[in-house]
């Protein structure tokens, strides 16, 4: 008598995640989602200005704008308008003068020094010489600039003084829509949770104990929210980064050290970004609580020169 086999073959085997609550790189299915401002956000035109987006979410030039002389109130909230809506501004050829650009950031609120960067004009006044001979630095990497003080900047205002033949590009990315596209299960796990952010792992390699004694004291570890909400509109962002989070408080190293670099990788998302090319004369101002930017080292041996000013910012909540 013939028998017939009718058990249930096994499933092939899968590979089991290391960790089944952190996705795996590469999974994603479907469409992502891309809000460029919150549901609820009234679009209205710009009349002061011509707007040329030059993203799905993130990135728009700014035509009609004159950066040589002082803002009306009336262009400056529509430009902050600009701003919270597409995170980074571009203006080209602009060409104001470092005091002019000091002025126009001046806009937003108090400059704020950086003793860890050499200075130009004034202390407010930041110079990146980088290329031809100055010495290397690791400028190609996602981040914020200065989450290791209680007080992140608001925003920076770059302008670029000199340009390669081809390359040195920057690149922004929205961390809002990073935070957006994040699974339920991850979003879970970090709502409410703080990171350490601190100066060291972006700036050690630059210093002797000699600098970074003083430097310690002067800028101890601080911690934030992994999951900070924007002051002006109220959306949730992705707020850690690879120069400056340390660790995510209350996990174990690994635990952390494993949901850290999940995280710090969605600003590589290609749909979250903007690049810009740039020319002389040509001016950046973004919004540095709601982005990361990378400037791109392919350019060596010939030399870009930049300089930046920055906006002191407010403690993230």
């Amino acid at each position: 008598m013939t028998v017939t086999d009718t058990t249930t073959p096994a499933p092939e085997a899968v590979p089991a995640l290391r960790d089944a609550r952190i996705p795996a790189d590469g999974m994603y299915e479907g469409r992502r989602t891309l809000r460029r401002v919150p549901d609820d956000w009234q679009d209205r035109p710009y009349e002061l200005f011509t707007l040329v987006p030059q993203g799905r979410v993130i990135g728009a030039e700014i035509r009609g704008v004159d950066l040589t002389r002082p803002l009306s109130p009336e262009l400056r909230e529509e430009l902050n308008r600009a701003l919270l809506e597409w995170k980074v501004l571009f203006f080209r050829g602009a060409g104001p003068t470092s005091g002019q650009q000091a002025a126009f950031a001046r806009h937003w609120g108090e400059l704020e020094t950086n003793p860890l960067l050499a200075s130009g004009s004034s202390d407010e006044v930041v110079r990146f010489a980088k290329g031809g001979s100055a010495a290397p630095t690791f400028e190609n990497v996602w981040h914020a600039d200065v989450t290791f003080r209680e007080r992140p900047a608001l925003g920076a205002v770059l302008q670029v003084r000199e340009v390669p033949p081809v390359g040195g590009d920057t690149m922004w990315a929205d961390m809002a829509a990073a935070y957006d596209n994040l699974p339920d299960e991850v979003k879970a796990r970090i709502d409410g949770a703080s990171a350490v952010h601190d100066f060291i792992p972006g700036f050690a390699r630059f210093y002797g104990p000699e600098r970074l004694v003083p430097l310690q004291d002067a800028f101890p570890p601080v911690e934030h929210p992994v999951v900070r909400t924007h002051p002006e509109t109220g959306r949730r962002m992705l707020f850690v980064n690879t120069s400056f989070t340390t660790r995510i408080t209350g996990m174990s190293g690994e635990e952390s050290d494993r949901l850290l670099a999940y995280l710090v990788r969605q600003a590589h998302v290609p749909e979250y970004q903007v690049r810009f090319r740039w020319q002389p004369g040509d001016v950046a101002f973004w919004d540095n609580r709601a982005t990361q930017h990378y400037a791109v080292d392919d350019y060596a041996p010939h030399r870009r020169l930049a300089e930046r000013v920055a906006i002191a910012g407010d403690r993230p909540f």
